[in-house]
């Protein structure tokens, strides 16, 4: 009975394998939460049938404590989708400019005068004081580390950067 039983499983793998080889990114992800929604109920009902139901109470006890601490660790949560969410730039997003200042790999360097001024809350005629203070406000506020993201940063710094640029 168990040799069935394996040789089935090895063919439902073996088809799995073959269809998931020609899915679309898209779909992938769909296929993946409905392979583990089977898997996790094939799983229960697998305790349900064999009488181990008292494990999974037991986990789900084990958790609510930490359910209580769930708001204060999603603090956290910026920090670990810049740590997996951008393979292969571990600066997350970032790429060095010149000078101190950094630019966001998504900012298109043709903003014009009238934009910048409206980005960081300022007059034209305004002094160099007053935008370095402008971005500083809002680069404190929306700055990706802080819980913002890397496209108002970027935005906030090429304002920055093209209303230094008039003035010089």
């Amino acid at each position: 009975m168990h040799w069935i039983l394996g040789i089935a499983l090895t063919v439902a793998v073996f088809i799995i394998l073959k269809q998931w080889g020609v899915l679309t990114p898209e779909k992938k992800k769909a296929a993946t939460w409905k392979i583990l929604l089977v898997a996790g109920a094939a799983l229960l009902l697998f305790m349900v049938l064999t009488g181990r139901v008292h494990v999974l109470t037991a986990a789900v006890a084990a958790l609510l404590p930490l359910l209580r601490k769930l708001p204060a660790l999603l603090k956290f949560a910026p920090v670990i989708g810049r740590v997996f969410g951008q393979p292969g730039n571990r600066d997350g997003g970032y790429q060095e400019n010149a000078g101190d200042q950094r630019q966001t790999a998504t900012s298109s360097g043709n903003m014009s005068l009238k934009e910048a001024c409206e980005i960081l809350g300022v007059a034209r005629d305004c002094a160099e004081d007053d935008i370095i203070q402008a971005h500083r406000r809002l680069i404190q506020k929306l700055h990706p580390d802080r819980g913002g993201n890397d496209y108002l940063a970027a935005k906030i710094n090429e304002a920055k950067s093209v209303l230094l640029k008039k003035r010089a």
